[in-house]
């Protein structure tokens, strides 16, 4: 059982955190020579991604992941929710097929030797884990593995504005030989630092957008061929859908920035999932999904079945039209179908009770998907990771049947997904969380950028249409990136 320490304790000035943690200090001894311990400060109205990007440093785990609003919300987010993760003062990697049972054992661990201060009614308040996890459990492309199987970690500083309010807080482990004076003074100067960071104009050079611009990004014949040989596939019913993803990797003149290229995501893509996840030695991780895999808040489930796409037309007629058509499509109805089938059959196997909304469309400024919203109650017994684990991958990632087509995947595919169709979230200490897929995503590393886009294929699939909508995917990414 997890029992985490609260303490009903507000900081309005350096005095007051001083003296919490010399009370805290004291409390130490021989047995117990250090204390972790989480604290927060409700501030001012902030942009979490001028902060990350002001004090996220490439040899440190870092994390960003931003949602904004339009209308369909669930839970009554609000407009724009945003977090920055900067830094870890603990963190645990791991791989292999229960990689998310050690994650929910190293959250649990942590939270019952942990101390929890300050402002904490809103969402974002006391410790917050952030997780990531690669799309196979263990590496097959030694060489290309960016990211662990699996990495969990509770930042130094976390940075985040919902529901109209933004909070820092400071996770720090406190030592016996702490020297309190300096520590509360550097504590409190970044907390004002923080405070002071303007919104950043994000203004990355000319020539750097228009060297980029011109690169070419068109997917190559062998995934074509990738298709048309899973067609032959699904023919002799080896499997009934998988899904087939394409990288290409592209070079800037200049290194490529997380920072700027976030902005414009958050920028042209409103209705997506903005996030980067840096791995400490110098590689991010960044993108904007269209596609929440789990998302839990008061014990409420609401996951998406996303599948079935179409672009959207040039103008007010041709996009009804294209709409029309996807909605009427029943090899894109067949496909969804199959992602709402296996969810459902996932969560009831947990003991949860699928509910579903109706068929929608998701627009996107570039292309819509077939949408079906599903919510579900979730008992106090099953963690937010039991959940993840019985998710990942949906067949809108991998295919059907799952365990066949993951390994079909890495016959096909000659690069290393990484965190591509992953995993990508936040897990807080109350047990809400959410987590987005890790798809229209590249994988940066100084000037050179893998771009990842993928198609699910199924019977009647036409080649060369699911080629055009991978290489829609990868020039809208594209124009993101500075």
């Amino acid at each position: 059982m997890v029992v985490t320490q609260y303490c009903n304790q507000r900081f309005q000035k350096q005095r007051d955190l001083y003296q919490f943690l010399l009370q805290c200090q004291r409390c130490l001894s021989e047995e117990k020579s250090s204390q972790l311990i989480s604290l927060t400060f409700e501030i001012h109205s902030v942009d979490p991604l001028a902060i990350f990007n002001e004090l996220a440093a490439t040899n440190q785990l870092n994390f960003y992941f931003e949602k904004q609003e339009t209308g369909k919300n669930y839970f009554a987010h609000p407009q724009r929710t945003a977090i920055a993760a900067i830094d870890s003062v603990v963190h645990f990697h791991s791989k292999g097929p229960q990689r998310f049972t050690q994650i929910k054992r190293f959250i649990q661990s942590t939270l019952s030797r942990i101390v929890v201060a300050g402002d904490l009614n809103s969402l974002f308040t006391g410790p917050t884990f952030f997780c990531n996890f690669t799309f196979q459990a263990t590496s097959l492309h030694t060489v290309d593995s960016a990211f662990p199987g699996a990495t969990c970690f509770l930042p130094k500083w976390q940075i985040a504005c919902h529901n109209q309010t933004c909070t820092v807080v400071n996770n720090l482990i406190l030592e016996c030989t702490t020297h309190l004076p300096s520590t509360v003074d550097i504590l409190w100067q970044t907390l004002q630092h923080i405070q002071a960071i303007q919104y950043n104009c994000f203004a990355p050079s000319m020539q750097h957008l228009e060297l980029l611009s011109k690169q070419d990004v068109a997917p190559t014949n062998t995934f074509k061929q990738s298709v048309e040989s899973a067609l032959q596939s699904i023919q002799a019913n080896v499997f009934n859908k998988i899904v087939l993803a394409h990288a290409v990797d592209v070079w800037s003149p200049l290194p490529f920035h997380s920072a700027y290229s976030l902005n414009n995501l958050r920028r042209l893509y409103p209705d997506c999932y903005v996030f980067s996840v840096n791995n400490g030695r110098g590689q991010s991780f960044v993108g904007a999904s269209p596609e929440r895999l789990v998302c839990v808040q008061n014990r409420q489930l609401v996951t998406d079945a996303l599948a079935g796409s179409a672009p959207r037309g040039q103008t007010v007629r041709e996009d009804a039209v294209q709409a029309q058509a996807l909605l009427n499509s029943e090899k894109d109805n067949y496909e969804h179908q199959i992602v709402v089938d296996f969810i459902t059959r996932q969560l009831t196997s947990l003991g949860l009770t699928p509910e579903l909304s109706p068929l929608r469309l998701l627009q996107l400024s570039n292309i819509q998907h077939l949408h079906t919203p599903i919510r579900a109650m979730v008992p106090a017994s099953v963690h937010l990771l039991d959940i993840l684990a019985e998710l990942h991958p949906t067949p809108a990632v991998a295919g059907m049947p799952r365990e066949v087509t993951c390994e079909e995947i890495c016959r096909y595919e000659s690069f290393e997904r990484s965190l591509y169709a992953a995993p990508i979230g936040w897990i807080n200490h109350r047990g809400d969380g959410e987590f987005a897929v890790g798809i229209r995503s590249a994988l940066i590393d100084g000037c050179r950028a893998r771009l990842f886009a993928g198609a699910g294929i199924v019977a009647g699939s036409d080649p060369e249409r699911e080629l055009l909508e991978v290489q829609l995917k990868l020039q809208a990414l594209l124009a993101a990136l500075v």
